[in-house]
């Protein structure tokens, strides 16, 4: 009865194909029957391969999942949202910070006062306040060390373009004056805000770099307080992380992991070959230096709050993908060795990590096969086997889940009610990290009127879609943090359901209807495409209902559906699209700039909508600098009103998921004597239940659980 309902209204031939797909695959008991192994494979679903498996390329789901079990990172978050280290056994955080001599300035008591003078007065107040708790005596008994460095000359070499368009070859000589070194055992970022109680209120603001530089060619001295900025700002704060390598890990060719590969890491992402999507959480880095072949010290050139979070980035391997390796492949391939790029490797497609699990085969939209690493330095995991299988058709997902041929299913909102207390089953639920959206590419008219983009949104029945198409497992979302998170700003209201206002706002535009009841404006119809992927059929339900919603108020929008590689490497990529219909996974971190951030909105950027507004750059910029999480949240509450008022997006909802799994899933652990023990899989904070993945096997019974009696 369950599948006859499942099958209404489908084509006859598709119906024929399920049906038959149905009968024929072995059930769960089938197969292991005859195949005990089959116990120790685990098998998921998606509907969309992967793209690129290599972590600092990839920017899609379905990589992203097989990245994570290939390739390890430094750290991650533990089942509790703390770090807890991983190719770093452990690591130390402080901060050198830098300010400059200013022989203009008045210090208090001193007057004019050289670098000497200006250390003693710090060591002095140091001594003196040490022992309260005011900001300023925080702020000195974080500081180390006290030490004046001497005025020394440099020359910076860059290029410019000259008003006709030629390049000039300019060089910027600098008479660096004394400079102010402190190191702190934490980072401050309040230091030089507490140390004018010391020096004055404008001792830092008075100091002008300009003064110390010469520019050649003359043409450009008018650039002089532009290269002051870059080269001799008035203050600096150097954060500093330093990581210890865990001795012993080595990837899955037997390599060594050791500091040169995190380096090598690094420098991949920032080499613009490579067009990394991970570049802007990097660029903040100053310098990578490897102290000892399991040390490496990471020093910024700002604040960044987010910085240690994102070595949980996975580590490659230099050996196989350095200068003399590319140039050996390219050799091989017939290309060209100096302009070779990691992103022309076939590593990409053949990857060779650290993690707990090795590559072993892929078969483009069919699957990609993994095996176990023995070797994996926190001990193998249970499962021998992962086939991530590619299956676009959400049904046949949920018929193969039934006879056990995957092992985990999606449940789709329409099945909640029936599926989430089936006794064959243990589910999981909770609210996304991330919503569904609709992106409009700004760079494209009628999209660069924010009234068009207001009035498209309000044409659009949301309370209806999370009602009819996610039968109400979803939730209104207005703004681009997580719902759940502290920096998601409630206050915001969603767009109201107001089609007749959006026509006197598309009105007040200059589009009205013509004779044919078409939106009409300076004779060009409002006429533009909306995308989306294949095998997602609630994005193809809501594809349907905002073509009917936009239609009623005379937009003539056309509609497609792509499969998932060309959606994304052809159209969203390539910036080659009017609007589309997307969805966002996000992390716990409020670091927005990949995707909302002005300079990330070229081809292979998140920013692929176009989005640019100053006032959000500066809020973006200030979010990652940010330490103090109450200020934090105010910044990110604002930037989420920028945003919602300027509409980039028609923002949907964020989903409710529900996950299912067999019973026979377990976490299994061994106690000292070597003896299985199980436990029931639970989820983290953040809902995750895959987090204890490695630990899980498939028993041939359900178990009975100690707790359980």
């Amino acid at each position: 009865m369950t599948v006859r309902r499942v099958l209404i209204g489908l084509p006859v031939i598709v119906l024929i194909f399920l049906l038959q797909s149905y009968f024929w695959v072995p059930t769960y008991e089938e197969q292991t029957r005859g195949n005990p192994k089959r116990l120790q494979e685990y098998v998921t679903a998606s509907i969309g391969d992967a793209q690129l498996l290599n972590p600092i390329l990839s920017s899609d789901s379905a990589s992203s999942d097989i990245n994570g079990l290939v390739f390890e990172g430094l750290l991650d978050y533990d089942e509790n949202l703390n770090f807890r280290g991983r190719l770093s056994t452990h690591w130390e955080i402080f901060e050198e910070a830098y300010f400059y001599v200013n022989d203009l300035a008045t210090v208090p008591v001193l007057g004019a006062a050289d670098g000497e003078q200006v250390a003693r007065m710090i060591k002095e107040a140091k001594r003196k306040f040490d022992q309260t708790t005011e900001p300023l005596s925080k702020t000195l008994a974080n500081i180390e060390t006290i030490e004046v460095l001497p005025a020394q000359q440099r020359k910076e070499r860059l290029e410019e373009k000259t008003a006709d368009g030629k390049t000039v070859n300019v060089v910027v000589h600098i008479e660096e004056p004394p400079r102010i070194k402190l190191t702190l055992r934490a980072v401050d970022q309040e230091l030089f805000i507490n140390l004018k109680a010391i020096l004055g209120p404008t001792y830092f603001s008075s100091f002008h770099g300009d003064r110390f530089i010469r520019v050649e060619p003359g043409d450009f001295k008018y650039k002089k307080p532009k290269y002051a900025e870059a080269y001799l700002p008035e203050v600096e704060h150097n954060p500093i992380i330093v990581f210890h390598l865990r001795p012993g890990v080595k990837f899955h060719d037997g390599h060594q992991v050791d500091a040169e590969d995190v380096k090598f890491t690094f420098e991949a992402i920032m080499n613009p070959a490579n067009v990394s999507p991970r570049l802007a959480d990097y660029e903040p880095v100053k310098t990578v230096d490897v102290q000892d072949p399991f040390t490496v010290q990471i020093v910024y050139k700002r604040l960044y709050s987010p910085a240690l979070g994102t070595w949980a980035m996975g580590i490659l391997p230099e050996h196989l993908l350095n200068r003399k390796a590319l140039g050996d492949e390219a050799r091989r391939q017939g290309l060209d060795p100096d302009t070779m790029s990691i992103r022309q490797s076939s590593f990409n497609r053949h990857p060779v990590g650290c993690g707990p699990f090795r590559f072993r085969e892929w078969k483009s939209d069919q699957y990609v096969l993994l095996d176990r690493s023995d070797d994996y330095w926190e001990g193998p995991p249970n499962y021998l086997k992962y086939a991530y299988r590619i299956v676009p058709d959400m049904l046949t997902q949920e018929m193969e889940f039934y006879a056990g041929t995957v092992d985990s299913y999606g449940v789709q909102p329409h099945q909640v009610h029936r599926l989430k207390d089936d006794p064959r089953y243990q589910s999981f639920s909770g609210l996304s990290f991330g919503y569904t959206y609709i992106g409009y590419n700004l760079r494209r008219p009628p999209f660069d009127d924010v009234r068009v983009r207001r009035a498209l949104g309000m044409a659009i029945d949301v309370d209806g879609i999370i009602r009819y198409v996610l039968y109400g497992q979803g939730e209104e979302i207005t703004g681009p943090f997580p719902k759940q998170t502290d920096f998601y700003n409630h206050e915001v209201k969603p767009l109201p359901y107001d089609p007749e206002a959006a026509v006197r706002l598309l009105a007040e535009a200059g589009w009205k209807r013509n004779k044919k009841g078409w939106l009409e404006k300076d004779g060009k119809r409002l006429e533009f495409t909306l995308i989306t992927n294949q095998g997602n059929n609630i994005r193809k339900a809501i594809l349907s209902i905002v073509q009917d919603s936009w239609r009623k108020i005379g937009v003539d929008v056309r509609t497609d559906l792509l499969e998932w590689a060309v959606f994304i490497q052809e159209r969203v990529n390539k910036l080659d699209f009017d609007a589309l219909i997307l969805g966002w996974s996000m992390g716990i971190e409020p670091d927005l700039y990949q995707i909302w951030h002005s300079s990330q909105s070229g081809p292979y950027r998140l920013n692929f909508v176009g989005f640019n507004n100053s006032e959000a750059d500066e809020l973006i910029i200030k979010i990652r600098q940010e330490y103090n999480r109450e200020q934090q949240i105010a910044d990110c509450h604002r930037l989420h009103e920028i945003i919602a008022e300027a509409q980039p997006y028609t923002f949907l909802f964020v989903r409710k998921w529900t996950a299912l799994l067999d019973k026979r899933i377990v976490i299994m652990e061994r106690d000292p004597e070597g003896k299985a023990r199980y436990r029931k899989i639970t989820p983290t904070k953040t809902g995750s239940y895959t987090f204890f993945f490695n630990k899980w096997i498939k028993l041939p019974d359900e178990p009975v659980f100690e707790a359980e009696g």
